[in-house]
């Protein structure tokens, strides 16, 4: 989409700038496959922080409810959406999430404000009317839900905005009460959490520091190096650059949690990036122990080594691999093996709402076929004693148990270790042994995790 620089010049006013550069992420999110979240990171900076919070929930907001506002923008301009101008699908769409799910801006602002917007967007510029005539029935008109009694599963895939496939899986898994629950906590925004570095000061030190910073400290998370913020992480501070912290959700630290390394032990990551899990396993091994961080892309190696250096870590190391091929390493080696496997990311659809749009109804079977083959060969690096934790940020059973359960009847000398339910995870661990939350559920993320001995 081309906006001739207009949103980065002082010639518009501040409210339309921050406007134009969430359209300039909707759209790229559409058209290229681009990440929301990767996005924004990139774009933020630029504005002062109301508008960095503005265009953050226009953004993600829009995306979650994509399907409820594609819903009724079809039934505003009885037509299909395919045919209308991208930019102007991304225009109306914004504009109505504002409309519907806003309540501080008054309804003639949104109109006038998407109006001015598709007449600086050259693609959008011939649409301009048509996008007034639209949103300023948007004003008058609400397109009624489908009736919940003649088909449920439609209702709720409306009423909630996710995938007709996706809805009949929650429902499958959870029971309707329990689906409707978790679609509208994937509609809610995750709250901030850091991981405090504790390798280089106290948590009431860096807390401290973090204040100073300007920081909106909230409530403690269950791990000492867990808090959750009452604002967003304010990554130009001096705690940022200096690596007082890492932004990282509760459910994701407590996988490097579940592992629980002994101070200087050698620990491999296995599909180590973007690092996050790396660096947490460097901070609890110690300066006396090592990760070795395995990973098939080199960029996301890159990305690890950067967060490793404003970390201020000194061991960990990098071994670029495929772990669906092969294990890199010396087999029944390593005390201490994490996967942390690739998948649907089911469970962070607060963070990722593009993902609803994205994922295919074969996507969580395909999925677990690549993990199982990774967990075979992460775990073929585990000697006897040792450990391993297999982790995945979905809610898909496929994906979880159904990759445990496959890899049992195989490897006849691991097992799921259930002492881990004995401590300060215990209210997240079933009988089983396996560590599920979502964020229905206390607030968490939807992970997997699983801790397995090879005896």
């Amino acid at each position: 989409m081309s906006e001739e620089r207009a949103m980065s010049a002082g010639r518009i006013d501040e409210g339309l700038a921050s406007r134009l550069a969430a359209i300039e992420i909707l759209y790229r999110v559409d058209r290229e496959a681009a990440y929301a979240d990767v996005l924004l990171g990139g774009r933020l900076p630029e504005f002062a922080p109301a508008d960095r919070r503005l265009i953050t929930r226009l953004v993600l907001g829009t995306l979650a409810w994509r399907g409820r506002l594609d819903y009724e923008l079809e039934r505003l301009t009885n037509r299909k959406l395919d045919g209308i101008q991208p930019a102007a699908i991304a225009i109306m769409r914004m504009g109505l999430f504002q409309l519907r799910f806003l309540d501080r801006i008054p309804q003639h602002a949104v109109v006038d404000t998407a109006v001015s917007i598709a007449k600086r967007i050259p693609e959008a510029r011939i649409a301009a009317g048509f996008v007034n005539a639209v949103m300023r029935r948007a004003t008058r008109e609400t397109a009624p839900l489908p009736a919940r009694d003649r088909n449920e599963k439609s209702f709720l895939a409306v009423a909630y905005s996710h995938p007709r496939w996706m809805v009949e899986r929650f429902v499958e898994w959870f029971g309707v009460a329990n689906a409707e629950r978790l679609m509208t906590a994937n509609n809610d925004a995750a709250p901030n959490v850091i991981r405090l570095n504790l390798a280089r000061a106290s948590r009431d030190e860096i807390i401290g520091k973090l204040s100073a910073d300007g920081f909106e400290i909230g409530a403690a998370g269950r791990a000492p190096e867990t808090v959750v913020l009452g604002g967003a992480p304010i990554f130009e501070s001096r705690g940022y650059r200096e690596g007082w912290f890492h932004a990282q959700s509760e459910a994701s630290q407590m996988a490097a949690r579940m592992l629980a390394p002994r101070a200087g032990a050698t620990v491999v990551d296995c599909a180590a990036a973007p690092g996050g899990k790396a660096t947490h396993l460097a901070e609890l091994v110690g300066a006396g122990g090592r990760v070795i961080a395995v990973d098939v892309n080199p960029g996301g190696l890159r990305h690890a080594r950067e967060l490793v250096r404003r970390l201020r870590h000194s061991n960990v190391e990098y071994v670029c691999a495929d772990l669906t091929a092969c294990a890199p390493l010396s087999p029944a080696s390593f005390e201490y093996v994490l996967l942390d496997a690739p998948c649907t990311g089911l469970g962070t659809l607060r963070e990722h709402p593009e993902i609803k749009w994205r994922l295919k109804p074969t996507d969580p079977v395909r999925m677990a076929a690549m993990q199982l083959r990774m967990l075979e060969n992460a775990a073929a690096l585990v000697r006897h004693g040792g450990a391993i934790v297999y982790s995945v940020c979905s809610i898909a059973p496929e994906e979880g148990e159904g990759v445990v359960e496959g890899f049992l009847k195989s490897n006849r000398d691991f097992e799921i270790d259930r002492s881990v339910a004995d401590g300060w995870l215990k209210d997240v661990i079933g009988a089983r042994g396996f560590m599920k939350t979502r964020p229905d559920v206390g607030g968490l993320d939807g992970f997997f995790a699983a801790r397995l001995i090879r005896g």
